[in-house]
Order: C-alpha cells, then sequence, then structure tokens
C-alpha cells in the first residue's frame, strides 16, 4: 500500500518524540496541539494544523495521543462532526476502558476504523522509537497501521479485540507503581542506614531486583532531579484506571494512598520516581 497521509494530535513529552519519527521517516505529517508552542519543531518538514478540523482534512490515518478521558472526549466529539468515513483513528492514550469502547462505538458507526494502542516506556524509548506498542482492534486496521508504528515501537503486540490494548496498559502500570514506590522505600532504608545510594543503586540494577524500570530511574535518583519524563499525576490518574477496572488487591490501597497523598501534598508534577521526596517527609 502506498504510504497514506498522517495525522498527529497532541505533542505532550511523550507524543512530541513519537510524531518525530514518524517525520523522520518520511510520512508525510499533518500535527496540532492546543499549545501552538509544541507545534514549532515541527515547521520545517510538517504541515501545522491549527485546528482539530484542519487536521482531519488532512490526513487518512489519525494518531492521538492525550492526557486523560476528558481530553479525549473534548477531541474526538469534534472529529465526529466530520466526515470521517475511510480513515483509521490510532489513539496511544492511557484512559478508561470504557472511553475507549465509547468512541471505538461511535466511530464505527461513522465508518471510521479506530484502534486503541497505548505503549509501555516512557520519553527515552519514545525518542528511540523503542516503545511496546499493545493494540486491541480489528487485525485488518492494525495492518494498515502497523508500518507507522514499526516507527514508534520495537514490539507491536495484537491482544485482541478493541479495549484490550488499553487494559494491558493499566495493568503494566499498576505494576510499575509498585516497583517505583518500592525502589524509593528501598533508596530511603538503604540511605538510613548509611549505604552509598550510588553503590545501593548499583547492586539493585546489577542483582535479579534490578529491571528496565530501576535502570531508568537510576540517574535520577542518584542526581536527585525529579524533572518529569512520567509525572507522578499521570501515574495516579493509572492507577486509579486499574482500580476502577478490577484491580481490587493488597497493595490497591496502599499505592492509591501513597500517591494520592503525595499529588495533596504538591509532588505530583514530578517525576513518578520523586514519590521518594514524599516518603521521605511522611
Amino acid at each position: 500500500m502506498q504510504d497514506e497521509k498522517l495525522g498527529f494530535i497532541g505533542l505532550g513529552n511523550m507524543g512530541n518524540p513519537m510524531a518525530k519519527n514518524l517525520e523522520k521517516a518520511g510520512f508525510e505529517l499533518s500535527v496540532y496541539n492546543r499549545s501552538i508552542a509544541k507545534t514549532e519543531n515541527f515547521s520545517e518538514k510538517s504541515k501545522i494544523c491549527k485546528t482539530v478540523s484542519e487536521l482531519i482534512q488532512n490526513s487518512e490515518i489519525i494518531f492521538t495521543m492525550l492526557t486523560n478521558d476528558e481530553a479525549i472526549k473534548a477531541v474526538y466529539d469534534e472529529i465526529l462532526t466530520h466526515n470521517i468515513s475511510g480513515k483509521l483513528f490510532v489513539d496511544m492514550s492511557t484512559i478508561s476502558p470504557e472511553k475507549s469502547k465509547e468512541i471505538s462505538d461511535s466511530l464505527k458507526i461513522e465508518e471510521a476504523g479506530f484502534i486503541d494502542a497505548p505503549v509501555a516506556g516512557s520519553t527515552k524509548p519514545a525518542a528511540e522509537g523503542t516503545l511496546i506498542i499493545m493494540v486491541g482492534g480489528e487485525a485488518d486496521d492494525l495492518e494498515r497501521a502497523l508500518p507507522y508504528l514499526q516507527k514508534m515501537g520495537k514490539e507491536i503486540k495484537h491482544l485482541g479485540e478493541n479495549g484490550k490494548g488499553i487494559v494491558a496498559k493499566l495493568s503494566i502500570n499498576y505494576f510499575l507503581s509498585t516497583i517505583y514506590q518500592g525502589l524509593a522505600e528501598t533508596i530511603l532504608l538503604s540511605d538510613k542506614l548509611g549505604i552509598d545510594r550510588k553503590d545501593m543503586l548499583e547492586i539493585i540494577n546489577e542483582s535479579a531486583s534490578g529491571s528496565g524500570a530501576t535502570k531508568v530511574k537510576t540517574p535520577l535518583l542518584i542526581d536527585e532531579n525529579y524533572s518529569p519524563a512520567f509525572a507522578l499525576d499521570l501515574m495516579l490518574k493509572d492507577i486509579l484506571l486499574a482500580k476502577n477496572a478490577g484491580a481490587d488487591f493488597p497493595l490497591s490501597e496502599t499505592l492509591l494512598k501513597t500517591y494520592q497523598s503525595a499529588h495533596d501534598e504538591g509532588f505530583g508534577g514530578d517525576d513518578v520516581i520523586g514519590i521518594i521526596n514524599f516518603l521521605r517527609e511522611n
């Protein structure tokens, strides 16, 4: 199939580098972001759209990467006012399964395709094009989107019908929330007992307890610089979504209490591993 005209809505910390990888691959790309300043680095090679309507008219496959259910609803409510027959929408946001299914059903009534394709990975793999992309939707729609998804991710996993990608994403982020709180508590314990933080993190990362998640947060913990690659507030949102989707386990209440309290005390804009600062003060 000949390359299709692409659109990308949502150029935040994740969406911007993901869209950049589509641009670098040479695809015809239109971009839209509510804050126009975030489109500036696309001005040379891509079309910057001033409205969602303009982007829809210029695109055949449209990717969305937005913050939450409210942002997604606002954008898709506008999308649904247009003739979108034959277009394919690929939502890469982390939203509720209910909202994703609602959007899917509404688009299909208008004879448009839809897949949910949230990602595992933060800003670095987004920039490197090495995200893991979890897909729910029809196989034909995935096949159509695949050449473009492959420029953003190292693995694209089809998990079944619409909504399956979202529930896989909520599950992996639930797990990550436990890792980050556990890592923060471990570092606070070793700090208290007089172990150099760099040494402790090396032990963690070189042992069976280490993972990509611990390694990517190591520089932040050593430098005590918690500029957000993935904000604590976003993790709180995902814990709440997981709980609403059925995460009713012994750890669920503890995680929710910790992350919610950290948000309430002003740590929500920090990187998720900045939970360590809240835990240290409480």
